[in-house]
């Protein structure tokens, strides 16, 4: 579950496929069938529903105080036929409820290089999106994750790859949606409501390491995105709308070195990510009071870097930097005088972690945080999490 790093030309190859484990459990039942158990105890000075600065308008997904059952990951995947195979993920919620993470068909025999996926899943974009939350690094993700993507990109809709017929591996794809995900607003109309662009390269060097680089590009429109508690230029806490469309760009960058190629003594893990989006469109001030409407444009980014280090068996550390920025808004001439265009900070974090696997089923983890996202409100963290694997689960993407 956690020790298993496909190289990239085994990607190439066969996408990463299923450990033994998964195979096994996957023949002798069907559907196969795993269960993630999790949870936390975190320590935290601020309030976490207070946002990163400058970024009032996007959701906060925040932390939890205290101890945390966390959320429980049900998966069930097999084969339906030799053309196709299903797959779900279901969430089960501590305070009870279920909601669908993914659930979704894809091809096995188009051929060509040539995959399609239907139904609910996370994006492609991007590094770590597509990673589901017990196979983070970290307790919890980047600055730049939660503050544009709120964690994560969920999708509805089709999303097809194409793995290229040669030794280095080279992967480009496209996915159309309903939009249903944060920065997009999940709207009731025919078509699709957003859109994504992918591509991704990579390779060994030699048998100790292999890279993988990747650009992505989406677009969605937000209609009436409704923020509340956003600072006015007058101290005020009010609440706006925005209808708009919004474009974001990212790149991303993994290495990584196993001595002597074997991982299971030791690895070193490096990768980045960057995003920077664009939205612009018409922003209504203080809707409950005022309720002045006139253009409005922002160019937001974000990135982090982070290093992982396996220093001996089932024993990992990992040290990430994050860091964002809030843009200088264009406002239009009525609401000059109400909305704050230029924050003049850059949120930023620095997180360490270690955390201990007794075997590839459990984790035991402690990380602490120095978060300096939110302006004069600086925030030392501390999180104890476990996280522990029942039933056939595959191995992870590279």
């Amino acid at each position: 579950m956690f020790h298993r790093i496909c190289s990239v030309t085994a990607l190439a190859v066969a996408l990463c496929p299923p450990a033994s484990a998964a195979e096994v459990g996957e023949s002798a039942f069907n559907p196969a069938f795993s269960l993630i158990l999790s949870g936390s105890y975190g320590s935290l000075q601020r309030a976490p529903a207070i946002p990163a600065t400058g970024f009032a308008m996007n959701p906060n997904p925040g932390h939890e105080q205290g101890f945390n059952l966390g959320e429980s990951e049900m998966g069930i995947s097999a084969n339906i036929d030799p053309q196709f195979r299903g797959t779900a993920t279901l969430a089960l919620d501590p305070a009870g409820g279920i909601s669908v993470e993914n659930a979704f068909v894809q091809t096995t025999a188009l051929g060509d290089g040539f995959n399609l996926k239907f139904g609910r899943y996370f994006s492609g974009l991007g590094y770590l999106n597509e990673l589901h939350a017990h196979a983070w690094d970290f307790s919890d993700q980047p600055l730049v994750y939660a503050a544009l993507w709120e964690n994560q990109l969920g999708e509805d809709g089709l999303q097809l790859k194409w793995l290229a017929p040669t030794e280095m591996f080279v992967e480009i794809g496209g996915e159309v949606g309903k939009g249903r995900g944060f920065p997009g607003s999940d709207r009731a109309k025919n078509g699709s409501g957003a859109g994504v662009l992918f591509v991704h390269a990579g390779d060994d060097i030699g048998i100790e390491q292999s890279w993988r680089a990747g650009a992505s590009l989406h677009r969605t429109r937000r209609v009436d995105a409704e923020s509340a508690d956003v600072p006015d230029l007058n101290g005020n806490a009010v609440t706006n709308l925005f209808s708009g469309d919004s474009q974001t760009v990212g790149l991303d960058l993994v290495w990584k070195y196993a001595p002597d190629g074997n991982l299971r003594n030791s690895y070193i893990k490096v990768q980045t990510e960057y995003f920077r989006r664009k939205e612009s469109g018409e922003l209504s001030y203080d809707t409950v009071g005022a309720n002045i409407t006139d253009s409005y444009s922002v160019t937001q980014s974000g990135w982090y870097v982070q290093g992982v280090y396996q220093f001996m068996p089932r024993w990992r550390s990992a040290l990430r930097y994050d860091q964002l920025d809030p843009g200088s808004a264009k406002v239009g001439a009525l609401n000059a005088g109400n909305v704050i265009a230029d924050y003049a900070y850059h949120p930023t974090r620095t997180t360490w972690m270690i955390d201990y696997s007794p075997s590839e089923f459990s984790r035991l983890r402690v990380q602490l945080a120095h978060d300096r996202s939110r302006q004069g409100l600086t925030d030392n963290q501390l999180f104890v999490q476990y996280i522990m694997s029942m039933g056939a689960h595959g191995a992870h993407q590279y």
